[in-house]
């Protein structure tokens, strides 16, 4: 699903990832129609590389089935066979806006625990 991971560090990026990517490519595609490829140079771009193509064409089409996304096909600009385009629905639209909603909340949450309140986590006796 994601590229090989050598650390820990990694691992635990890929894990936090697989818990939204579904709404990262809701969120690309919410700002244009993109191909398969793309998602993955747009993901690397924003610092999110553990992405391959391979785990990018399954969620997609789980999209697809679901209603959140559209499918269409359309010239190559570099000559080559079509590609496949994909565009959100108007569930997709919400879903996003949901999606988003639960993401700041979730994020705010786990920061007041994660962050640094100047206490070591070990009790005195």
């Amino acid at each position: 699903m994601t590229k090989e991971l050598p650390a820990t560090g990694d691992q635990r990026r890929s894990q936090l990832l697989r818990g939204v990517l579904d709404l990262c490519l809701l969120s690309l595609i919410g700002e244009r129609p993109r191909y398969g490829y793309e998602f993955v140079e747009a993901l690397t771009e924003s610092g999110l590389e553990l992405v391959s193509e391979g785990s990018i064409y399954p969620l997609l089409a789980r999209m697809e089935r679901s209603g959140l996304v559209e499918s269409y096909r359309a010239p190559s600009s570099s000559g080559g066979a079509p590609r496949k385009y994909y565009r959100l629905t108007a569930a997709g639209r919400g879903e996003l806006t949901r999606g988003r909603a639960v993401w700041r909340e979730f994020t705010t949450q786990a920061g007041r625990v994660l962050g640094d309140s100047g206490k070591t986590g070990e009790t005195t006796p």
